[in-house]
């Protein structure tokens, strides 16, 4: 996985692009805030695009007095190929009316237990 997926907000950004299509960053902050349900930092905000920017991940262009952002195509293919690999760690059940067909994990209190999953939040 490339360093810049490390970040759950990065992700989160190109996942709300690769739905929309190209946003401008207001709306952009405040979908994730919804997301997220709280309040996020806004030079935390804007330098976490400006960092997928100049990694090449996503696009800016003026419109107005906004900013726009959108995936580039390698925003997209890491972006894919993050949920590739999330869909294989995770695995889709083979009928998900058959809870016998799941295996259990955790102890009998129904707690899972600690994994090496990265962080998917900031």
């Amino acid at each position: 996985m490339t360093k810049w997926l490390h970040s759950g907000r990065r992700r989160d950004l190109c996942a709300l692009l690769y739905d929309a299509g190209e946003l401008r960053a207001q709306s952009l902050k405040s979908r994730l805030e919804s997301h997220y349900d709280q309040r996020i930092d806004p030079s935390s905000f804007y330098a976490t695009l400006t960092s997928l920017v100049e990694s090449g991940f996503l696009d800016r262009r003026t419109e107005g007095l906004a900013d726009v952002y959108a995936l580039t195509d390698a925003g997209e293919g890491a972006l894919l190929d993050h949920y590739a690999w999330l869909s294989e760690q995770i695995g889709a059940p083979a009928d998900e009316d058959d809870p016998s067909d799941h295996e259990s994990v955790g102890d009998e209190a129904g707690e899972r237990p600690p994994t090496d999953a990265p962080d998917l939040k900031d």
